[in-house]
């Protein structure tokens, strides 16, 4: 019975009266800071672009580059959305994309795709991926590098059915601050199962793709294995991009000035290497978001998200209702899931500035809260930010500061299960919660090709105290049950090891065509902790080559 409703359902929606929909711009931070940029200075022109989660569909971009592309005053602007408009090239019709010198007849026959193929019934996009970058480090012996082949495919069918992969197989030595992170929490940052390689490298394959399909006008469904981000923010205290990808079903529905999304997630709720080949312990996620265009300018979302688990890897199904209060059936189903909610926002300011932030509520109970007693129970996480845009007159200086503050045992629960990590790695802020943490950002672009970025990030945080026998959780990784807590009360942001660090970071990168990129990057990171022994002051300097690659980012 059960399946024969299933079939009724799928029956329904593939029946259903569908228009055009669009596959995904793929994440990359530098290309989102341009898409941004446009939306702070244009997007009340395209009000169906709402930025708050990521990844943005490739017609919204499109929309939003037509209009950037027809107000733009410099040849850096011109050479940016130019850039957008190839990019997306499928999805406009004003983009300047056709090669001068295909290679064979067949090959590079636009400038943005090794090969393309384009009908009315039928797009197709075809890239290699490349990364090779080289480094030292004054922590460790030995080049560090990063060895990255792979390949990106993308297309639609009948305008309605988008699809996309990417796979690339990896070999990497990193710098020491990140192999400490991989020797504490036995991960590779952003990646799944890995191998050792050779001496002190780690081998890889880092794969995503999805597939998606129009429903109707305004609703579609996608099924997939990808990453996700939820904000405006450089971080995410719902749910970022540190964690590898994960299988997911997502409904996005949008009408009107709304935006409702439903993701579902199968995550894995621990990982060790050894014991030969085993299935790995099954947990889910349940989020919901929704997003409402207030004005023209300003943007308002809740969300609300649980992650349980059931015996055998069971899905709870409950949780699959796209329009309950998932707090209500926690509370129905016995209280053991782990619920959370909050809101966020985002203000452009004539067309310059804007301002963001999210509350996340991990548990609330107002008389603690007024009692400012330290609770360990208190456990939010708060965020705000701003963007400035042709900052102080200046042409392409783009700023952007902003506060994080996530108070100790914050996405902690009872265990594994139920906690707010996937294969060990925290579904939201990278260093877990315990922290307050300041973030400045400078992105200038002095000529079309060329971006120079500068990263701030001042973190205050409180490590948890690994003794001979025990570990003394005072809330700061994810990882720990908040049943071994310190103290229930005089809980304070810092507590246990109090960390000072900053990480500075200049990049310069050079596109000297499209999707091609140079990295000139040198990182400093000065780390202060009570207890000496932790301390890792590193230097270190890379210089990469990228194609349809974004930039590896360990900022944590």
């Amino acid at each position: 019975m059960r399946r024969l409703g299933w079939a009724f359902a799928l029956t329904f929606f593939v029946g259903f009266s569908a228009q055009a929909q669009d596959v995904y711009v793929p994440y990359n931070r530098d290309v989102y800071h341009w898409i941004d940029r446009y939306q702070i200075k244009y997007g009340e022109q395209v009000p169906g672009l709402q930025t708050a989660v990521h990844p943005y569909g490739r017609q919204d971009v499109a929309n939003l580059a037509e209009i950037s592309a027809r107000n733009a005053r410099t040849a850096v602007d011109e050479f940016n959305t130019s850039y957008l408009l190839n990019d997306n090239w499928n999805y406009t019709t004003q983009e300047n994309n056709e090669s001068r010198k295909p290679i064979l007849n067949y090959f590079y026959r636009n400038k943005t795709d090794l090969f393309h193929y384009e009908s009315d019934a039928f797009t197709l996009r075809v890239n290699p991926v490349l990364h090779f970058e080289v480094g030292m480090d004054d922590q460790t012996d030995g080049i560090r590098y990063v060895n990255t082949r792979g390949v990106q495919i993308e297309g639609s069918i009948d305008g309605r059915f988008g699809f996309y992969t990417f796979i690339g197989e990896n070999q990497a030595r990193y710098p020491a601050y990140v192999m400490d992170r991989i020797r504490r929490d036995g991960v590779v940052p952003h990646e799944g199962f890995w191998k050792d390689f050779k001496e002190d490298g780690y081998d890889y394959i880092t794969a995503r793709g999805y597939l998606n399909y129009a429903l109707s006008k305004h609703v579609e469904i996608q099924l997939g294995h990808d990453r996700h981000f939820i904000g405006d923010g450089y971080r995410s205290l719902v749910l970022s991009d540190y964690a590898p990808p994960a299988f997911f079903l997502k409904l996005n529905t949008r009408v009107w000035k709304l935006h409702y999304m439903n993701l579902f997630q199968e995550l894995t709720s621990e990982f060790q290497r050894g014991g030969g080949d085993k299935l790995l312990p099954k947990k889910y996620m349940a989020l919901h978001r929704l997003g409402i265009n207030v004005t023209d300018n300003i943007n308002i979302g809740v969300f609300e998200q649980v992650v349980f688990a059931r015996d055998k890897g069971k899905f709870e199904l409950q949780y699959l209702n796209p329009i309950i209060f998932y707090r209500a059936i926690e509370q129905a189903v016995g209280s053991e899931d782990n619920a959370m909610l909050g809101a966020d926002f985002r203000w452009n300011i004539h067309n310059r500035l804007q301002l963001y932030g999210q509350l996340e509520l991990d548990e609330f109970v107002l008389k603690e809260v007024k009692a400012m007693n330290g609770w360990w129970a208190n456990k939010q996480a708060g965020q705000i930010g701003a963007k400035y845009i042709d900052a102080f007159g200046l042409s392409n200086l783009d700023l952007q500061g902003e506060v994080n503050i996530i108070r100790p045992y914050t996405y902690q629960h009872r265990n594994s299960t139920t906690n707010y990590q996937h294969y060990n790695q925290s579904l939201a802020h990278p260093i877990g919660a315990n922290l307050a943490e300041l973030i400045g950002i400078v992105y200038y672009q002095p000529v079309p090709r060329l971006m120079l970025t500068g990263k701030a990030i001042a973190t205050r945080y409180g490590q948890d105290i690994i003794t001979d026998t025990d570990t003394l959780n005072y809330g700061g990784s994810v990882l720990l049950p908040y049943t071994t807590r310190v103290s229930d009360y005089g809980n304070e942001i810092g507590q246990g090891n109090t960390t000072n660090q900053l990480h500075l970071d200049l990049t310069a990168t050079y596109q000297f065509r499209h999707n091609m990129f140079l990295d000139l990057k040198g990182i400093l990171r000065r780390t202060d902790a009570e207890i000496n022994a932790l301390d890792r002051n590193t230097t270190f300097f890379s210089f990469a080559f990228r194609w349809n690659i974004p930039q590896r980012l360990h900022e944590f």
